[in-house]
């Protein structure tokens, strides 16, 4: 079947796709016995790693030689680990590769522990010292951001045994994240759902979304509720699971000295918590611009009470846009073209040298996602299925791509790992890019009333949507943190109270939307989702820029694109013009949003009374 698309009423074998729809982890290793090959070299190389144990101080070289040795250690692991893990997502039902990913994971931890001593011993050495080395060692100042956020976190680093201990841990540390989506993607079925014509057609984790944005309302129901009545029936497992992370997540923090898990968790990227208290605090205060969508959602659905499986279903009825990949790719380009021929080119090189996983094929794992193979390429993992949705995805992922195509070309390895709270800036301005292509180049009154709607949700989803979850990780970890239980019953509860603060009435709450939480896989990497929402804000401020043409605005962006994690995400930000310690890029991100209120409601009356006089 090469250069075929799958069928649409079954889920294919993954030999039955096209390989021009495959991405090629054979860039990596060009076979699993080159892989083998490897791992034995890295296995052995993790073994030698503590040569600069009890030197790392001593003099300038040692400090270079204990961070470069560092660097090649987990550069050469991780290629292993993301072919190892990108042939386990092809087909979770694959024990080869379950057994490959579990033994790379479990050499990771090992080199972990085996260079754990390294920091620990940088720290033990005078500040004084440090900037000395610094001065005369040309080749150690590429490290220099390093060093200095390594002493900036002087306080929360352990001594070296202690270290070494939690190094260990680290593996397991990964355990309720592994548990749920061997769960979620090798063990739960959803069953079947039956279309408009009566046909019987399986219900997968790829294919809800394309189910939820059906014009048939008993189709959205059923696939809405058989997919969460398996999250009901494994409720006190998953509950269980996602408990086990939230107590690893209080005791690495209690470990690390910190006050809570939150502000552990934002350690990294140097973001103070008022950040994520003020996001929570400035979308709440907006919640009736999200009412309000709503309420026009109603109206044009005709639907007397809202449920969840309506969000999103389309709001203008003889309006369908099916867009397949070949075409998806070619809207993408045009909407991206503000940035210039230099990311068109790198845009063609992801779509044509095998960067790319298109279609779902059975086994594989659900959603979307980047790897990034440093001194190779990023990998790009869809569940295409033609829809609208699946248009944004792929420039939404294409932007994580380009970011770290960016920015491997530029920085070295130590600095090729850049934060999510960036990523998702990157990601979110090729969003920003493609909505407003799509209604720069539509004139017809009901298509545009579609993509204006379209873009309208993008805020529910990605503003208020994850501000939500966050708030709901926050209130979970605190529960926690405070001697509380977490159980189904309880999660569920506050799950419920969220759900009844944020919609206020105007969705409807049931037991298969209270169970939603139990389904959110980035939950097991806590304190992630406030990222979108942040990133949305800083995205919608960037892309206003470019697009409103001003000066060196594309070239601050792809020097934004190339900076990695060489320094910290917020100053990042601001030199790109966003400031994100106060509400303004939020409140602008929530002023677009009521303008486009205001254009939808005109156009939607127009529409509304064009249907009733036919």
């Amino acid at each position: 079947m090469s250069g075929q698309t799958p069928e649409k009423d079954r889920v294919p074998k993954r030999e039955e796709i096209g390989e021009a729809y495959k991405w090629r982890p054979e860039h990596i290793f060009p076979s699993d016995d080159a892989w083998e090959e490897e791992f034995s070299k890295v296995d052995k190389l993790t073994s030698t790693a503590d040569r600069y144990r009890g030197k790392v101080g001593e003099s300038a070289a040692n400090l270079l030689g204990a961070l470069k040795l560092n660097d090649e250690l987990f550069c050469r692991g991780d290629r292993l680990a993301q072919y190892a893990l990108m042939r386990r997502d092809e087909d979770n039902e694959n024990p080869k590769y379950q057994a490959m990913a579990q033994r790379v994971m479990a050499l990771a931890a090992k080199a972990r522990s085996a260079m754990s001593y390294v920091q620990p011993e940088i720290l033990e050495t005078s500040e004084e010292a440090i900037r000395r080395y610094l001065e005369s060692e040309p080749e150690l100042k590429v490290y220099t951001h390093l060093l200095d956020d390594i002493l900036r976190g002087k306080k929360h680093v352990l001594p070296a045994p202690e270290e070494r201990i939690l190094a260990e841990l680290e593996d397991i540390a990964s355990d309720p994240d592994t548990i749920f989506t061997m769960l979620e993607n090798a063990d739960m079925r959803f069953g079947t759902v039956s279309e408009e014509d009566g046909k019987e057609v399986e219900l997968t984790y790829g294919r809800y979304p394309l189910f939820l944005r059906s014009h048939d309302r008993k189709l959205r129901r059923e696939a809405f509720e058989k997919l969460h009545q398996q999250y009901l029936n494994h409720k006190n497992t998953i509950a269980a699971t996602y408990a086990a992370s939230v107590k690893l997540d209080a005791f690495f923090a209690r470990m690390r000295r910190f006050g809570s898990s939150l502000e552990a968790k934002l350690h990294p990227d140097n973001v103070p918590v008022s950040v994520y208290d003020n996001l929570i605090a400035t979308v709440r205060a907006n919640l009736p611009s999200m009412h309000r969508s709503f309420r026009l959602r109603r109206k044009l659905l005709g639907v007397e009470k809202l449920h969840m499986y309506d969000l999103l279903a389309p709001i203008v009825r003889d309006v369908a846009f099916e867009i397949p990949y070949e075409e998806g790719r070619k809207i993408v380009k045009a909407g991206l073209y503000p940035l210039g021929e230099e990311y068109g080119a790198a845009l063609d090189e992801a779509f044509e040298g095998g960067w790319i996983d298109v279609y779902e094929n059975q086994g594989k794992i659900s959603g979307a996602y980047v790897r990034n193979v440093y001194g190779t390429h990023p990998y790009v993992l869809l569940n295409y299925q033609g829809t609208m949705d699946d248009l944004f995805t792929l420039a939404h992922e294409l932007g994580h791509a380009m970011h770290s195509y960016y920015t491997d070309r530029t920085q070295p390895y130590v600095y090729s790992d850049y934060s999510i709270f960036v990523a998702e800036v990157a990601s979110m301005v090729n969003e920003a890019l493609l909505v407003n292509y799509l209604l720069d180049s539509e004139t017809d009154p009901r298509r545009r009333l579609y993509i204006v709607g379209e873009h309208i949700n993008q805020f529910r989803i990605t503003l208020f949507r994850q501000t939500m979850f966050a708030e709901f990780e926050k209130l979970a970890h605190e529960r926690l943190e405070t001697g509380g239980a977490l159980t189904a019953e309880s999660l569920s509860e506050i799950y419920r109270r969220l759900l009844e603060e944020y919609f206020a009435g105007e969705v409807h709450i049931d037991e298969h939307l209270v169970i939603e939480w139990a389904r959110v896989s980035h939950f097991y990497n806590s304190f992630y989702v406030y990222k979108y929402a942040t990133g949305f804000a800083a995205a919608i401020a960037i892309s206003q820029s470019i697009l409103s043409g001003k000066e060196g605005a594309v070239e601050r962006y792809l020097e934004f694109l190339s900076s990695g994690s060489s320094d910290y995400p917020l100053n990042l930000l601001a030199r790109a013009g966003v400031d994100m310690t106060t509400p303004r890029p939020i409140e602008e991100a929530l002023g677009l949003l009521d303008r486009l209120l205001d254009e939808a409601e005109v156009l939607a009356a127009q529409y509304l009374n064009e249907r009733s006089d036919q």
